[in-house]
């Protein structure tokens, strides 16, 4: 009995499957067939019908065509016009249908609206139809219409006799009125989805805007009047001036033509007749200058009218995110129905408003930075002033007065910014923040947008992520974000620093360019008292990125070819230009590609012409290293800590002898007293900051690796203090070239676009460099950021960059110092005689291999070293040709130990020749 239960059961469960199996596939769904009329189709329908109404209304004809017009103006009698605007309207939302909510009672509105027109018009005809019946009233109207002769007849017709005649009947015509205006009203605002608040917020806004208006207004020609009357005052001023002759002695200089001409004064000395001999000196110089200043004067006055007032560029009026941009984008909110909140619509207003006076501050031409010519005339009076101290010899003024002097270039030179304002900003920000918040809440992560920040090239939307959600899901969903906004790569930085805030970095469809002019015209750039102040672009909110390199320490850029690199680099050698005078900064350039620095040739910063051969590259650091070394030892002798304290005690020497004439000593000649410090004399001279620029770094450690990281190790841990800074540039940023030695003592970087993670991780110690677009973007790590900040780099065109030099060439010329280029020339010829002798085994055993001339031939004409190549081509033995590739390495022929890859070759066949020529004669 047992098994036969089991048994029953077994089949039991058996059927039990099978019907299942029966209910599953019965229990699927049958793909329905598509209706036939879509919405699309009806919308095209509802939209043609509607144009056939235009015609019939406004279209004359015969017979079936009259006879259907008079029948719809029968119908619907003056309200036939709103007829095809209604069918027009419901053609457009049975498109959307599924996009708008409520259809079928937006079209019962539309039907009301019609019915509300048609009373209005009943009672306003005063049709005396109330003692008929109800469908007998409605039949005359009809028929009134439609047996009427005239081309278009103003009455009720059929469908006002429907709501009009019981309405009137009952309530009267007044009553009757009020009611359907209000009704109507109540109707269009039910449609449109629009509020008395709305209305309200609109016009406050218009008489908002209209009184801004006036006032501006009123302000400009308060302006220009102030302007005027002070020109007027001016010039009568200077017309007393002229017609009081030679009466007085002192001039009156009209404030315009001050600024003009720069600022220039006599030396107040007392033209007195008891004047005593000894000051006769004095007072014939002081004539002389006063006679040459008036002269000045009277030639500056006849010209003065001939002299063209400077033009200003009158920059555009604000063509995007306007008051009325805004409205419209308000009500496209609420005509469909999105939900976003009000919050979001002030965040998009307001950065939209920051982006556009950011750049229209930038579009205006600013006041140019302080020129030569002022600088000319402070020295001037300055020298006026130590002139009447008496403090120098005639000969040391003479001397003073010839030298010749750095003319800073003018801002004229770098072009202005373009307007390249995106009129559809503010929409792509509305639409790209409901998308974000769309995207995360499909994926259930909640969160808000509390901030907006828009700049050149990027927009950071703020996340404040709801309570209870990890960051980790909001940063693991950046390939989601970038697919739903259809944008190339998101960046995203969780959590900003200093803020509860997680940024979504989205690239903007249009990119306004940073130019040169904008940074080097700021404030932020002409308050730097910094003679390295240098300008880098704008970050993410707009702000103007200014740095100083002296603080940076030393500064490494990395980035893939094309990514803006050279373009950094040549931005912060402008700004010294704009920045420093020759006897202030000196530079050394290294140009391994020979095209980079050749448009800064023959400028009078130079230490020494631009250095291009990647052999006396390493012997220009190795000039540095020893110039550090002694600057070092001057430092020592003289108790300065840095070369800012020696500087400042320079500047205390100089006063010093300002202030003290020079004195007899005991053989009759004059001497000039100087500071003495530790027993020593203080030199007259400052000590110029030195910035050693390079453009390549992986060249140089292709050419001599261990050289050049030694060299570039040793500067980067010491000659902050001694007034040296490092500015390194590579496109290759690996670990064989970014060393770990090299990466500990340069903490200031610049990370370009670079192809992946790793690449970032080596530059920056973070990701992200990988997900920049390029053409300028960076991320700027300074020295104790915790992270690196997002900057669109300035752009600077080579037509500017030449320019500039050229003017600086004109006015000063490049002095090279000659016995530092015999040294660095020496110090090459060392590192190439040298090579890698100083190693225990010496270069002796080089030479005992008869096979290795054949060896390293194979090895270049191969473009690669391995012990199996030499076996198979020399046909000699492993060992042999393990010692052969050790050799080679010892002279600089292949590089170092690649695993299992073979060795690079560093050397050409005539570099190999002229190396071994060299050791030839060294030998000797």
């Amino acid at each position: 009995m047992a098994t036969q239960k089991k048994t029953t059961k077994k089949k039991a469960s058996g059927k039990s499957t099978s019907s299942k199996a029966k209910s599953t596939k019965k229990s699927q769904p049958i793909p329905e067939s598509q209706p036939l009329l879509t919405p699309r189709i009806r919308a095209i329908i509802l939209g043609a019908l509607s144009l056939f109404f235009v015609i019939l209304i406004f279209v004359q004809s015969v017979n079936l065509w009259s006879t259907v017009r008079s029948a719809l103006f029968g119908v619907f009698g003056f309200a036939t016009f709103l007829v095809p605007v209604f069918l027009m309207y419901m053609a457009i939302i049975t498109d959307k249908e599924k996009q708008i909510q409520h259809f079928k009672s937006k079209v019962a509105l539309c039907v009301l609206i019609v019915l509300l027109i048609g009373a209005l018009i009943y009672v306003a005809t005063g049709t005396p139809h109330s003692e008929k019946g109800y469908l007998a009233c409605a039949g005359e109207l009809y028929l009134d219409i439609f047996e009427s002769e005239s081309y278009f007849t103003f009455g009720a017709g059929f469908i006002g006799g429907l709501l009009g005649y019981p309405m009137a009947s009952l309530i009267g015509n007044v009553p009757t009125v009020l009611i359907c205006i209000l009704v109507l009203l109540a109707v269009i605002f039910g449609i449109t989805n629009l509020s008395i608040n709305d209305i309200a917020e609109a016009a406050a806004s218009k008489v908002e805007q209209g009184v801004t208006y006036v006032k501006h207004k009123s302000e400009e020609k308060a302006r220009v009047r102030r302007e005027y009357i002070a020109e007027r005052e001016a010039e009568e001023a200077q017309r007393e001036m002229f017609i009081a002759g030679g009466e007085n002695d002192k001039t009156i200089v009209s404030p315009q033509k001050k600024k003009r001409r720069g600022k220039r004064s006599g030396i107040d000395i007392p033209l007195d007749e008891s004047t005593h001999d000894d000051n006769k000196t004095k007072l014939n110089r002081k004539l002389e200058v006063d006679c040459d200043y008036k002269a000045d004067v009277k030639d500056a006055s006849k010209v003065a009218d001939e002299v063209e007032e400077p033009q200003f560029y009158e920059s555009p009026e604000k063509e995007v995110y306007g008051e009325e941009y805004e409205e419209e984008i308000i009500q496209n909110e609420h005509n469909e129905n999105e939900n976003v909140s009000d919050d979001l619509m002030d965040i998009i207003n307001r950065a939209s408003k920051n982006f556009d006076e950011k750049n229209h501050k930038a579009e205006t031409e600013p006041e140019p930075v302080p020129s030569y010519e002022e600088n000319r005339h402070n020295e001037e009076n300055s020298f006026e002033e130590e002139l009447e101290n008496a403090s120098y010899s005639p000969v040391e003024i003479r001397e003073k007065e010839e030298k010749p002097e750095y003319h800073f270039p003018p801002i004229q030179l770098l072009s202005l910014s373009e307007n390249n304002n995106d009129k559809n900003a503010a929409e792509e920000m509305h639409n790209n923040a409901k998308k974000l918040i769309d995207t995360l809440d499909s994926f259930n992560v909640k969160a808000s947008i509390v901030n907006i920040c828009r700049g050149p090239s990027v927009t950071r939307y703020e996340l404040s992520p709801a309570p209870g959600v990890k960051i980790s899901k909001i940063t693991n969903l950046s390939d989601d974000i970038a697919l739903n906004l259809a944008a190339n790569g998101v960046r995203i930085e969780a959590p900003i620093p200093g803020k509860a805030a997680v940024g979504i970095e989205v690239p903007n469809k249009v990119v306004s360019m940073v130019t040169m002019r904008e940074l080097i015209d700021s404030d932020e750039f002409r308050r730097g008292k910094s003679k390295l102040t240098c300008v880098l672009g704008k970050d993410i909110s707009g702000e103007i990125v200014v740095t100083d390199l002296s603080k940076l320490t030393h500064l490494l850029i990395a980035g893939t070819t094309g990514s803006g690199k050279s373009v950094c680099v040549n931005s912060i050698l402008m700004s010294i230009l704009y920045k420093a005078t020759p006897d202030e900064v000196k530079l050394l350039l290294v140009d391994p590609k020979m095209v980079e620095f050749t448009k800064y040739r023959s400028i009078p910063h130079l230490l020494i012409p631009v250095v291009t051969d990647a052999k006396k590259a390493a012997g220009a650091l190795g000039w540095a290293v020893s110039e550090m070394e002694q600057r070092y030892k001057i430092l020592s002798e003289y108790y300065c800590k840095n070369i800012d304290a020696y500087n400042e005690l320079i500047e205390e020497n100089l006063k010093y002898m300002a202030e003290n004439p020079p004195v007899e000593n005991e053989d009759g000649e004059l001497v000039q007293p100087v500071l003495e410090r530790n027993g020593l004399p203080v030199p007259k001279e400052k000590m110029p900051r030195i910035v050693i620029a390079i453009d390549e770094l992986a060249d140089l450690m292709m050419a001599a690796p261990s050289e050049v990281e030694e060299y570039i190790a040793r500067l980067a841990q010491k000659a902050r203090a001694a007034g040296m800074h490092l500015l390194v540039a590579t496109q290759r940023p690996t670990v064989n070239v970014i060393t770990g030695l090299i990466k500990a003592n340069i903490p200031s970087r610049i990370a370009l676009k670079v192809s992946s993670n790793i690449d970032s991780r080596t530059i920056l110690d973070f990701s992200g460099a990988e997900k920049l677009i390029g053409r300028g973007d960076m991320l700027f790590l300074p020295v104790g950021a915790p992270k690196p900040m997002r900057v669109q780099g300035c752009y600077a065109s080579d037509e500017e960059i030449e320019g500039v030099t050229n003017y600086i060439k004109k006015s000063s010329s490049a002095q090279y110092n000659a016995e530092i280029e015999e040294k660095i020339k020496r110090i090459a010829a060392e590192e190439i005689t040298q090579g890698k002798k100083g190693d225990d085994r010496g270069g002796d055993d080089i030479e005992i291999d008869s096979k290795m001339e054949d060896a390293i031939k194979c090895v270049i004409e191969a473009g690669q070293a391995s012990t199996s190549l030499l076996q198979r081509r020399l046909k000699v033995g492993y060992a042999r040709a393990g010692r052969m590739i050790d050799d080679m390495e010892q002279m600089g022929v292949v590089g170092p130990h690649q695993g299992s890859k073979p060795r690079d070759v560093l050397m050409t066949y005539n570099e190999w020749l002229e190396h071994r020529n060299i050791m030839g004669s060294d030998d000797e």
